[in-house]
C-alpha cells in the first residue's frame, strides 16, 4: 500500500499567515490550528519572551516554518515592519487574522481617557492598521484572506462591555466595508464574533468576580464558553477555497447567545 504524503492533503499547504496576537489564547490556538494545515505562520505579540516560546511551541508541534514579530499593533510603524517581515521572508501573505485585542472591561463611567483609548487601540487600530498594511500585496497577487476575530457581545451587550463593543464595532464595521471594496480582486473580509472563551481572561473574571462570570455564561444556551480551538476551526474554514464565496459577513460561534 503507497504511504500518502501528509502534505499532499493539507488544505492549505505553503500558504503564507499573519496571525496578530498569538502569542497565547485564541491567537495561539489559531496559529496551532493553521500551521497543522501546512501554512507558514508569523507568530506576534507584544512580549518578546512569550511571542518567542509560543513560535518555538507551535514549531514543535507542526514542523511548519514559523517565525515571530514582537511590537504594539496600534503603531503604525510596527505594522509595516511585521508586514515586511512577513514579506521578506515569504514572499507572499495568503492569510491575515486579526486577533490582537484584549480590552479593559470595566462599567462604562469607571473608565477614563487611558483606559478607553487602550481598548479603542488593542482592538480596532490594530485591525485597521493590518489591513491597511497587508492588503496591498493581496491585491497584487489577486487572492486573500482576512479573518477578524469580533465579539459576540456588539450584539447582545453584555455587562461592562460598552467600551470594548465600541472597538470591536468597529472591527465588525470595517469587514463589511473591505468585502465590497476588495471582492474583485479573490480577497474575502469576514468576522468571527465568539462570546465568553475558556481562556485566562475569563478565568480571571471568575477568581475576581464568580458571580459576573456566571452572568457572562448564563446567556449562552450550551451552557460554557467557547473553546479556542472552536474559534480557530472557524477561522480555518473561512481561510480555505471551501468558504471562497462568503465575503462581508460576521459569523457567531456563541453557542446561541444571540441568533439570528
Amino acid at each position: 500500500m503507497a504511504m500518502i504524503n501528509q502534505s499532499e492533503i493539507r488544505t492549505l499547504n505553503n500558504m503564507v499567515a499573519i496571525v496578530t496576537g498569538s502569542s497565547r489564547g485564541i491567537g495561539k490556538a489559531i496559529a496551532h490550528t493553521l500551521s497543522n494545515d501546512g501554512v507558514k505562520v508569523l507568530i506576534t505579540g507584544t512580549e518578546e519572551e512569550r511571542t518567542k516560546r509560543a513560535a518555538e511551541e507551535v514549531f514543535m508541534q507542526s514542523e511548519t516554518d514559523i517565525d515571530n514579530f514582537v511590537g504594539d499593533l496600534s503603531v503604525e510603524a510596527n505594522v509595516i515592519a511585521m508586514t515586511e517581515k512577513a514579506i521578506n521572508r515569504w514572499g507572499k501573505i495568503d492569510i491575515l487574522v486579526n486577533n490582537a485585542g484584549g480590552g479593559v472591561i470595566l462599567p462604562f463611567l469607571e473608565h477614563n481617557a487611558e483606559t478607553l483609548k487602550r481598548t479603542i487601540d488593542r482592538n480596532l487600530w490594530t485591525c485597521i492598521w493590518s489591513c491597511h498594511k497587508v492588503l496591498p500585496f493581496m491585491v497584487k497577487q489577486n487572492h486573500g484572506r482576512i479573518i477578524n476575530i469580533g465579539a459576540d457581545s456588539v450584539r447582545n451587550g453584555l455587562w461592562d462591555h460598552a467600551a470594548y463593543n465600541a472597538a470591536k464595532g468597529g472591527v465588525h464595521a470595517i469587514t463589511t466595508g473591505l468585502a465590497r471594496e476588495f471582492a474583485s480582486y479573490d480577497i474575502t473580509v469576514n468576522t468571527i464574533a465568539p462570546p465568553a472563551v475558556e481562556s485566562e481572561p475569563l478565568e480571571n473574571v471568575r477568581r475576581k468576580d464568580p458571580e459576573l462570570a456566571e452572568k457572562y455564561i448564563g446567556i449562552i444556551p450550551k451552557g460554557r464558553g467557547a473553546l479556542e480551538e472552536e474559534v480557530a476551526d472557524a477561522v480555518w474554514y473561512l481561510a480555505t477555497d471551501k468558504a471562497k464565496f462568503i465575503t462581508g459577513q460576521v459569523i457567531s460561534v456563541n453557542g446561541g447567545s444571540t441568533m439570528l
